[in-house]
């Protein structure tokens, strides 16, 4: 019998079948030649004594010993020697370990580790590779793997519940815009229980049914346990939330900034003003009247910021987490900080009386709050007060807490005078005065929605978004005057085609906007000033934010069209954004403060950065709103069948959206709930016509609203309509079955005729 190279031979007398352990260690040693045919060659097996391997085979894989592929076996706890692996982690020495597309055994999967040659294409988290395995002994990971190629990248991943089925089972997503479900086969479902929330990536095509099929890759719970919200669109969207043992690690050996070769500021009283609920304090402010003769009548500003640059130094395990990060994420139970709690709320956090290291700007405004000069300096201060808005804002109008008080005359009243001032050059650059109020969701202790307000707009809020403004403008002038590499903060002008839709609006509620000249904000503040009051008020303040662009940074100036400034820079939060740590980089290196700034690695990436924080700031804001949208579905749903007064929002194809009054919550109105007739939609209008009653639904029109269906997990609202401007909407004549349609049978008549012109023979 003829031996195939390479493979061993286990038969000894033709006549005798092998026993389950000579199968198993042939397969073990020959793991590319595992067919039935395989094996029944190397045994010297022939005729009838196959129907006995066959059936040795079987009770083998019926024992678990096998796992049968299409005509191959293998160990069911082994990967086989080519193998289809996702890329799925990076190493803190760079090496990329990956996981395998199927795996059936019983144990834990098994950890893969690349091995990259120069040859081989760059390769990152989320790509799908075909490479060749080699089991390893001894290492932290099991498998060793050789790129064959490249077969796709980013494998798409879904959230949602899996319901059991009784093979594998199905699952619905959680997105509002994704009605279809997901297919596990069985294997492939990862332990999941039936209406556990679970993440699932697409793991091959779609079956014959029409879905996707999908493989478990993560159990996240019960969807509806207290503060699950967040940590839905936290996996959703791919946030991180938690931290890697290196940089905790860093994190906590960390000890307070002395004094050194910094500027000593802790007689001086900042106090930082922030929210009731802020867990950390990035910014501190102080004013004074200015003595110098030159400047009657100004003011000196100073604004002290964390210096977080001290501590998250370039290249350290700190930085490169921060940097993935991007930003922190903000949900209304919960924080996902871009550093470890160590430093965002210890460290870096300007907490009341205790040192803090800090990057301080002095700034000089005029009578007319125009400033004049400024200066940065590296120092260290101490806080007198901790402060939130409220409280400093009760101080100013008469009503003082003990807290407030002794600060009220020297502090407090002194920082007003210098806001005072800026509010004339504010008039004066005219700066987008959009008027849109931000919902907060109040939580109870177990994670239920309490109630949904609006954030009330104090002066105090004002004061600090002015004076940060004022900085992040002196960081961006220095860096450019000292020609210092950073990131700008963009803001360009809105594109023609969304101001035009923007006049369409304007005009269907009786306003203008001036056209054929160079677009400014007080055009558009002009616009928003006539709607002030109105009925129209919010469609045109939301039709104006919808023409404008996405801010985003980049290393190269472009200006703030809405901010009316033609430098800005993000210097005010470095313990929640990697831009603003950038900045003070920069600052450092520009003014040769230590060896902590800025590095050539840095201005290197500098683009790359900016793309990479656009997204992850992108990513938060998307996660936060839909966030906020599930809770409201949660608090609105005990009061399915009430009836809500609301406004037209938003016109789509197939219907309106509607946003209700008293808490915000966009809810949708389907087309097929608006009548019996058809409705035509005007993309251009931003209006559905009715093709029978002439009916128009457009943007503005207060209607009241029947919520028939408000679902928690995927933050979806659903609405009938009751009437619109006081009025019933016309129902439209009742649809008939109408006349069957008349088929043409102009295929099958010619099908017919060619028929009959074929020739018939037939034997006599």
């Amino acid at each position: 019998m003829p031996q195939v190279k390479g493979e061993k031979l286990y038969v000894t007398a033709m006549t005798q079948m092998p026993s389950k352990a000579d199968i198993l260690q042939r397969i073990s040693d020959n793991p590319t030649q595992t067919s039935k045919r395989d094996i029944s060659r190397a045994f010297g097996v022939k005729g009838a004594a196959k129907i006995d391997l066959k059936r040795l085979l079987r009770e083998l894989e019926e024992e678990g010993h096998l796992s049968r592929r299409k005509k191959t076996y293998r160990d069911p706890d082994k990967l086989p020697p080519v193998a289809v692996l996702t890329v799925a982690d990076q190493t803190p020495d760079g090496d990329l370990l990956a996981r395998p597309m199927e795996w059936q055994g019983d144990g834990a999967e098994p950890v893969v580790m690349i091995l990259h040659r120069a040859s081989d294409p760059a390769l990152g988290e989320g790509d799908r590779i075909l490479a060749r395995l080699q089991e390893v002994k001894g290492e932290a990971h099991h498998y060793e793997a050789r790129l064959i190629r490249r077969i796709g990248s980013n494998p798409r991943k879904i959230l949602g519940l899996f319901r059991k089925r009784a093979e594998g089972g199905r699952i619905t997503p959680i997105d509002k815009g994704d009605s279809k479900g997901w297919v596990v086969p069985p294997g492939a479902t990862g332990g999941a229980q039936d209406g556990e929330l679970v993440e699932a990536e697409q793991s091959g095509p779609k079956d014959r049914m029409g879905l996707p099929r999908a493989r478990v890759i993560d159990r996240l719970g019960d969807p509806m346990a207290p503060k699950a919200v967040s940590l839905i669109a936290i996996h959703q969207h791919g946030i991180p939330d938690d931290f890697p043992d290196e940089v905790i690690f860093e994190a906590d050996v960390m000890a307070p900034a002395p004094l050194g070769d910094s500027e000593d500021l802790r007689d001086m009283p900042l106090i930082t003003i922030d929210p009731s609920d802020a867990r950390d304090h990035d910014d501190a402010v102080f004013a004074h009247a200015d003595d110098d003769p030159k400047n009657e009548g100004g003011h000196v500003i100073w604004v002290a910021i964390a210096d977080v640059a001290h501590y998250v130094t370039p290249g350290s395990a700190l930085d490169v987490e921060a940097r993935r990060r991007g930003n922190s994420s903000y949900f209304p139970d919960r924080v996902v900080p871009m550093l470890p709690d160590r430093l965002s709320g210890d460290l870096c956090s300007l907490h009341e009386g205790v040192d803090r290291a800090c990057l301080a700007v002095r700034m000089q405004i005029d009578s007319h709050g125009e400033k004049i000069g400024h200066r940065f300096v590296r120092g260290l201060m101490r806080s007198p007060a901790s402060l939130n808005y409220r409280e400093v804002q009760e101080a100013m109008d008469g009503a003082p807490n003990d807290a407030c008080a002794p600060l009220l005359e020297d502090v407090i009243r002194p920082l007003y005078a210098a806001h005072d001032a800026l509010k004339d050059a504010r008039a004066k650059r005219q700066p987008l005065n959009l008027d849109l109020p931000e919902r907060k969701v109040v939580l109870t202790d177990d994670g239920k929605v309490e109630s949904v307000n609006f954030s009330d707009r104090l002066e105090a809020h004002k004061l600090i978004e002015e004076f940060m403004i004022l900085a992040n403008v002196a960081a961006a002038e220095t860096l450019i005057a000292k020609k210092t590499p950073l990131l700008f903060r963009v803001h360009e002008e809105p594109p023609p085609e969304k101001l035009e839709t923007l006049r369409d609006v304007a005009e269907s509620v009786g306003l203008t906007l001036a056209k054929g000249q160079v677009l400014k904000t007080a055009h558009l503040n002009h616009l928003l000033s006539a709607a002030a009051g109105t009925d129209h008020s919010d469609v045109v303040n939301m039709s104006t934010l919808r023409a404008m662009t996405q801010a985003y940074y980049a290393p190269a100036n472009f200006g703030h069209f809405g901010l009316a400034l033609r430098s800005y820079a993000h210097f005010t939060s470095p313990i929640r954004r990697y831009a603003d740590l950038i900045v003070h980089r920069a600052l450092i290196t520009a003014h040769g403060w230590g060896d902590d700034g800025l590095t050539p690695a840095d201005i290197e990436r500098l683009e790359s950065t900016a793309e990479h924080i656009s997204e992850t700031e992108r990513r938060s804001m998307v996660a936060e709103r839909d966030t906020t949208d599930r809770y409201l579905a949660a608090f609105l749903s005990e009061r399915v069948g009430e009836d809500f007064t609301g406004r037209i929002s938003g016109i789509a194809k197939f219907g309106a959206f509607v946003r209700l009054d008293g808490t915000g919550a966009d809810g949708l109105l389907p087309v097929r709930s608006l009548g019996r007739e058809f409705f035509h939609f005007d993309r251009d209008a931003g209006t559905l016509t009715g093709s029978d009653t002439g009916t128009v639904i457009g943007l503005g029109q207060r209607v009241t609203v029947r919520l028939t269906e408000a679902a928690p997990v995927t933050g979806g609202l659903e609405l009938d309509l009751v009437d619109i401007d006081g009025k019933t909407l016309p129902k439209g004549p009742p649809r008939g079955r109408g006349k069957p349609v008349k088929r043409k049978f102009a295929k099958a008549n010619k099908k017919g005729d060619k028929t009959k012109r074929k020739v018939k023979r037939s034997r006599r």
